[in-house]
């Protein structure tokens, strides 16, 4: 069985959202679907398919997270230290062509979100810094070509 490593915050998020599907939405939806069953033939009744189809992408939702959940890998970001880029560093980059500096945390698949400053650990960025230390150059390849940034800054 494959471990899914996340920081404890991920970990809570994907928790609070299992117990939201739980306790608030799946209810919702169970009442949703008895309201348009009392619309009479469900054969025509929009209301019904698509109650159906939203407590399939629910209960699908909840398997995923309670998979993820029991197989994840909770990695203490807090007590992590060193230069070294690892996982849940916070790692600022410099742009080898702009100057621009860009500053990124390592994170798990399902708790990044690059409009956040996170990265996947899966991500081309994060696994050309991975094992980097400050002062390396790096080349990262992405979906629009090769880029080279220097580390600036390793925190954890």
């Amino acid at each position: 069985m494959d471990k899914y490593p996340m920081t404890l915050e991920g970990k809570k998020k994907l928790e609070e959202e299992l117990k939201e599907l739980r306790s608030v939405k799946r209810p919702a939806n169970v009442k949703a679907i008895e309201e348009a069953r009392a619309h009479g033939d469900l054969s025509e009744n929009a209301e019904y398919h698509a109650a159906k189809e939203q407590q399939s992408l629910i209960a699908g939702r909840i398997e995923y997270l309670e998979d993820r959940i029991s197989r994840a890998e909770v990695i203490d970001v807090s007590r992590l230290s060193g230069s070294k880029v690892v996982f849940g560093a916070k790692v600022t980059m410099e742009n080898a062509d702009n100057g621009e500096e860009t500053t990124y945390r390592i994170v798990g698949d399902d708790e990044s979100n690059i409009d956040q400053g996170t990265v996947s650990i899966s991500s081309p960025i994060a696994r050309a810094l991975i094992g980097r230390e400050v002062g390396d150059e790096v080349t990262i390849r992405t979906p629009g070509g090769n880029r080279v940034v220097e580390i600036i800054d390793v925190e954890f």
